[in-house]
């Protein structure tokens, strides 16, 4: 009940979070007249330069042919119908999403227009109506009829089948049969300024520009009986939107939107101190649960049943919050600039509390506040002073005692102990001086204590807690960095958070170690926990809350807001219940109800991405393309241009399945791959929830074509080439192998004849040498019948006085002489020389022709390289007369006395 009235009371603060598209970013004009979703979510205003097109990534400005100013927009199946000076007609998307522009207006016969602007459009069945503040015109069919009407038409509304008609100050028609009929009982409308009107069931609110707003029904017309009406009188009413059946928007000119509950009668103020960019609402469209609101300068989107909503500080007087605390049923806030709390809906400060605040405890009953200048007690909204010393970090209760707690200050460690009267007994501790940021008990003596800057330390205090024992510091080990080191009592084990790790003190070994539970979360900040769960949030990068209990139970919150506004190493979370928490932001706080996210997450379809381009160096295709082909050349950067527009701030995960596989968290609606390699792709898009739970996917198939080196063609003429060459070495090798067979048959028949020569050759030699030794075998009896014929006769010259018979003498040596001179023996000889050197004669002859017979037989005795000894008996003359003639034969043939007669005719 208590957390109920407090709820209750700060509720108009807290604000779903509000995004805002400024001017430069959509790069249209200012001022948005009309706004349109299609079902996709894909947003459509009517803006001053054009056609303002939203896909969820990217904007886009489509012009009129002429230029003019675009006040109305109107979704109708797949068409866009928008209105203009003189000028309507509809868009259509095209296979790249470009969108094209139809005109209507030549439609219109035996009509012309005077100055008018169409500033409504509205479907009516298979009707589309357009409206100007003079001429109605109804497009069916193809066609277009006109209705002129003397009042000045300032809304329409389709009511109970009906056509309703807003005429300025004249009150409200039915327009029937192309007339306006006037609506009974409401005397009250005359004079009054319509401006806006919105269907309730059987009944029909009706906005009013400074007379608030009227609701009609079947009993009559009465004033809308809300305390709203009054704000809205003050402000301007200028449009009304339908939420849901509970839920209405207000937008007026001078003060943003409200947001009406119907059930509680509250109302919810979103203006630009709330965060919208100003206060002159134009337009307002609901898509889901998201609010559209077209302002005079830019566009703006809110997420109006966000489980998360955040209390924001726009003046700048809050500053960062580091505390929160929940005091007496009012909310205290704890920041660079004091505190402050909320009163009657309305952020107030305590007075005195200005300076830098650390730390909001409630202890013992009492809000004690750690600030710059030393700690205070709150009471009645003021300050009290409990402690002197400056720079209240933090507090820790003593284990087993209920009153008392040490605070680590700028300058060392101080105790704080309450007495029987409640008030505070403060004893600074020993003479330990060091600033300490964070502390926990490991036991009711054992204090861990860490410096800003320097580490930490093991404390061991004495029985009173007013001294301090020992103090170990662990430098020597593989512990955190020194810096901004954190300390928790986690489950009864020291756990400490260093630059990049998480470790925790094993008393066993009394050393620093590892601590693999929160190993998963080294790149997080612990904000809180209790004995079941853990909120951690990213130290880099997007911020993510996640409350687990390191099971299966685990919720990651993510959110733009939070994302922009957590400070790093001084975000917190303060725990009001099982369900709603506090996180400190820097310009205010975010208050998160789990069991409602819970539920959202549960019942949160998440949408399936679209994919709206696939863009080559060459072309861009379809995102709904079949059979996609991109060329190699134009293959070096793809890039998809892909979104979710239902989502606010959307995350993505992609996969690329292929010859080369990707796979990313992105935050943004595009991804471009480079130098890809040729062959089959799929890819895949899941848009990325609050718990990181992922939708169904969007695929989209391409081909990157090979390089023409790779072509179908190529490798035809490849795999030719390739037969060719193929054939080529077949018939070269065949070619080698019967070169090399007739090589080796050539070899074979060389070695055959070359050893057939040798076999003649020796056979031939021995001929030789067996004429040789025949011819030297006559040669050698023919010299010893001579000789012995010329001993003989010798002997018998000898002897001639013997001889009786003289005449017998001469007859006997005659024949001697005959036997000596015997032809046949010459013959025999120069038979077996001739067969040994063949031509020798007739070379010898020819070479001297005036060489004798008996010259030749002297060339041939030694030719056979016979003495001279050996010469003269088969010449049957003397050796001197060999010698003769060998001197004779010497001149014949012109030989030097130098030179040897014998090899000269041996070499001949």
């Amino acid at each position: 009940m208590l957390l109920f009235c407090f709820e209750t009371g700060i509720a108009q603060n807290l604000l779903p979070s509000v995004y805002n598209y400024k001017l430069s970013e959509y790069q249209g004009a200012s001022k948005n007249w009309g706004l349109d979703v299609n079902s996709r979510g894909e947003l459509f205003a009517a803006n001053n330069k054009g056609l303002l097109h939203y896909d969820g990534e990217k904007w886009t400005l489509n012009k009129l042919p002429n230029n003019t100013i675009i006040r109305s927009v109107e979704i109708v199946g797949e068409r866009v119908f928008t209105g203009s000076y003189e000028e309507f007609g509809y868009w259509t998307k095209d296979d790249l999403g470009i969108l094209k522009y139809t005109s209507l207006t030549h439609l219109i016969e035996d009509h012309e227009f005077t100055s008018e602007e169409f500033w409504e459009i509205i479907a009516f069945g298979e009707q589309v109506i357009f409206r100007s503040f003079s001429t109605i015109y109804i497009y069916q069919n193809n066609k277009i009829k006109v209705i002129d009407l003397p009042q000045i038409i300032s809304d329409l509304v389709i009511h109970n089948s009906s056509i309703i008609v807003a005429a300025g100050t004249e009150g409200l028609f039915e327009l029937k049969n192309d007339k306006l009929s006037p609506l009974m009982h409401q005397d009250a409308l005359l004079d009054k300024n319509l401006t806006d009107m919105v269907s309730l069931g059987n009944q029909l609110l009706i906005g009013t520009k400074l007379d608030g707003c009227y609701l009609m029904n079947d009993q009559g017309l009465m004033v809308w009986d809300t305390q709203l009406n009054q704000e809205l009188k003050r402000h301007q009413l200028n449009k009304i939107l339908k939420f849901s059946d509970s839920q209405l928007a207000f937008g007026t000119i001078k003060n943003g939107v409200y947001l009406w509950d119907t059930t509680t009668e509250t109302s919810k103020l979103l203006n630009r101190e709330a965060g919208l960019l100003n206060n002159t609402v134009l337009s307002m469209l609901q898509f889901q649960d998201q609010l559209w609101m077209g302002l005079d300068n830019g566009l703006a989107r809110a997420k109006l049943n966000n489980p998360i909503t955040y209390f924001t500080d726009f003046s700048g007087s809050l500053g960062m919050v580091y505390d929160i605390a929940l005091f007496n049923n009012r909310l205290y806030l704890g920041s660079n600039t004091g505190v402050f709390y909320f009163e009657n809906d309305k952020l107030r400060f305590v007075e005195g509390s200005q300076g830098h605040v650390w730390d909001l405890e409630l202890i013992n009953g009492d809000l004690l506040c750690g600030h710059n200048t030393g700690t205070y007690r709150i009471v009645n909204n003021k300050f009290e002073k409990v402690s002197d010393f400056s720079g209240g970090y933090a507090f820790a209760r003593i284990p087993q005692q209920q009153s008392t707690h040490v605070q680590g200050t700028y300058n060392g460690l101080v105790r704080y102990n309450m007495d029987a009267q409640g008030n505070w007994e403060v004893v600074k501790i020993g003479n330990f001086d060091d600033p300490i940021k964070h502390l926990c008990f490991e036991t009711p003596y054992v204090l861990w204590a860490a410096h800003p800057y320097k580490g930490f330390y093991r404390i061991q205090l004495d029985d009173s807690h007013e001294n301090v024992i020992s103090i170990t510091q662990y430098e020597d080990q593989q512990e955190p960095s020194a810096y901004n080191v954190k300390l928790y009592n986690i489950k009864n084990q020291i756990v400490i958070r260093g630059e990049n790790s998480w470790y925790k003190y094993d008393p066993i070994l009394d050393r620093i170690v590892a601590f693999e539970e929160f190993k998963k979360f080294n790149d997080h900040e612990l904000l809180s926990f209790n004995r079941e769960h853990f909120w951690f949030v990213n130290r880099e990068g997007k911020k993510e809350v996640i409350h687990t209990d390191l099971k299966k139970d685990s919720l990651t919150i993510s959110d733009f807001s939070l994302n922009e506004r957590l400070a790093p190493d001084s975000q917190n979370i303060i725990k009001i219940n099982d369900s709603v928490s506090y996180i400190t932001l820097t310009d205010g706080f975010a208050m998160v109800n789990t069991n409602i996210l819970d539920g959202w997450l549960e019942n949160m379809k998440l949408p399936i991405p679209h994919i709206q381009l696939l863009q080559d160096e060459g072309a861009s295709h379809p995102g709904s393309g079949q059979n996609i082909e991109i060329p190699y050349k134009d293959s070096q950067v793809i890039a998809l241009e892909i979104s979710a527009s239902e989502l606010m701030q959307p995350r993505y995960r992609y996969e690329l399945l292929g010859p080369t596989r990707y796979s990313e968290i992105i935050e943004e609606g595009f991804v471009q791959f480079q130098n890809l390699p040729h062959g089959d792709y799929t890819f895949k898009v899941y848009t990325v929830g609050q718990d990181n739970q992922t939708s169904l996917p969007r695929s989209l198939d391409f081909q990157i074509a090979p390089p023409w080196y790779l072509s179908k063609l190529s490798l035809l003429l490849y795999s030719l080439l390739g037969i060719g060459i193929v054939f080529m070495i077949r018939f070269y090798n065949k070619r080698k192998f019967d070169r090399k067979q007739l090589q080796l048959e050539a070899t074979l028949k060389k070695e055959q004849e070359e050893q057939l020569a040798v076999l003649e050759k020796e056979k031939l030699a021995r001929e030789i040498k067996l004429k040789q030794n025949e011819l030297a075998s006559t040669t050698l009896n023919i010299a010893k019948k001579n000789e012995m014929i010329l001993e003989f006769k010798n002997m018998l010259v000898l002897n001639k006085d013997k001889f009786s018979n003289s005449q017998r003498y001469r007859s006997f040596l005659k024949k001697l002489n005959n036997s000596i001179k015997d032809n046949d023996d010459w013959k025999r000889f120069e038979v077996n020389f001739k067969e040994l050197h063949e031509d020798f004669f007739e070379r010898l002859l020819k070479a001297y022709p005036n060489l004798t017979p008996k010259d030749l037989k002297l060339c041939a005795y030694l030719k056979m390289n016979l003495s001279t000894k050996e010469i003269a008996p088969l010449m049957a003359i003397s050796v001197r007369g060999v010698e003769i003639h060998r001197y004779r034969l010497r001149k014949k043939l012109e030989i030097d006395s130098s030179k040897s007669l014998s090899n000269f005719l041996i070499t001949f």
